[in-house]
């Protein structure tokens, strides 16, 4: 029997999540389809690892000091991770979101010991987005650093060394493909960037919401969205920092409809509870691995991030009234409840 060696700290356990094969998507896309499971993360997304390396790298350049405070913006994912790392370490927390998201984050950063801190919606060019209002506070905050992670390229750093080198091993060297949404970008191009490193062939797809102007940008060089979706923490409408340069060789635009139907199958017939998010990224990497297919790839294998926890969306995605109200279909189990 193998025996586990004991981690040293609590953020070590952020990372090294487990890959799994993913049964239905596989026989969708006639290959191989892999999760990477960012919900095994302390925070129970795929954001654990750009909290850890945004607060470290704040630390290294001695900006972040002993009693500090860090202050984000976010859509919660990261504001989550934030306020675990904040606490191992010392520092406080202050969150600013969107007051659209879902109540699940909302009530799990306030028992964090968060500040938590809403805005109305609005577009990024407005002064009271949720970006610039974290910015401003962090401004007038004593102390406190702004974790900026849309342009914090500590962000994506995370994935090149982190993320990246975890796929490369645990599919031993051999993956053709890897797709994901950028909401921040710092995954898809991190991971884009370290798996290019081991080997140039590696095949990166943007897989891109509904109402996002990012599918559009890498297929004809032009910032322009259509459409909305239901999606939280992926989407965008700019060139962050942390997507300059990403190695994006191909791109799909994925439904809300379609990203469900992943969602509902990987829990009915997988037993994985799962974001939104998640089944689009399932679906785009359906679309890659078929596409690498009819361009006579051999076998291909293709992996994908299950980003985050179903169970953080219990109010919507998981809510037939909710689903209802955004002329979404309602997974069959729930068609009676309420």
């Amino acid at each position: 029997m193998t025996s586990l060696a004991p981690r040293t700290h609590t953020l070590d356990l952020i990372g090294n999540t487990p890959l799994v094969r993913l049964a239905g998507p596989s026989e969708e896309a006639g290959c191989d389809i892999f999760g990477k499971c960012e919900f095994a993360n302390p925070g129970a997304s795929v954001k654990d690892r750009a909290a850890l390396y945004i607060i470290r790298d704040a630390e290294a350049r001695g900006e972040l000091k002993s009693g500090g405070t860090v202050v984000e913006g976010t859509a919660g994912n990261t504001g989550i991770g934030i306020a675990l790392v904040a606490n191992a370490l010392g520092y406080r927390t202050i969150i600013v979101m969107p007051d659209n998201q879902s109540k699940e984050k909302m009530d799990t950063l306030r028992a964090l010991g968060a500040e938590l801190v809403t805005v109305p919606p609005t577009k990024f060019a407005d002064p009271n987005h949720f970006v610039h209002t974290s910015r401003r506070l962090a401004e007038e905050t004593e102390g406190a650093i702004w974790a900026n992670q849309f342009d914090n390229v500590a962000n994506r750093r995370a994935h090149i060394e982190g993320t990246a080198k975890e796929l490369w091993e645990q599919l031993d060297g051999r993956i053709d493909g890897f797709t994901c949404a950028a909401g921040t970008g710092g995954t898809i191009a991190g991971v884009g960037m370290g798996l290019k490193e081991f080997d140039e062939n590696v095949v990166i797809a943007l897989t891109d919401p509904h109402g996002a102007a990012l599918y559009d940008y890498y297929a004809h060089g032009e910032l322009r969205s259509e459409g909305s979706s239901v999606a939280e923490g992926i989407g965008q409408g700019r060139i962050t920092g942390n997507l300059e340069g990403a190695p994006i060789d191909t791109q799909f635009r994925i439904s809300d409809e379609e990203g469900l139907h992943w969602v509902a199958r990987l829990l009915r017939e997988e037993g994985l509870c799962l974001g939104l998010s998640s089944g689009i990224n399932v679906a785009g990497a359906i679309a890659l691995g078929k596409q690498l297919k009819a361009e006579g790839c051999e076998a291909p294998r293709v992996a994908t991030i299950l980003c985050d926890t179903g169970f953080r969306y219990l109010s919507t995605l998981y809510d037939p009234a909710w689903l209802k109200t955004k002329d979404l279909p309602v997974f069959d189990w729930l068609q009676d409840a309420r």
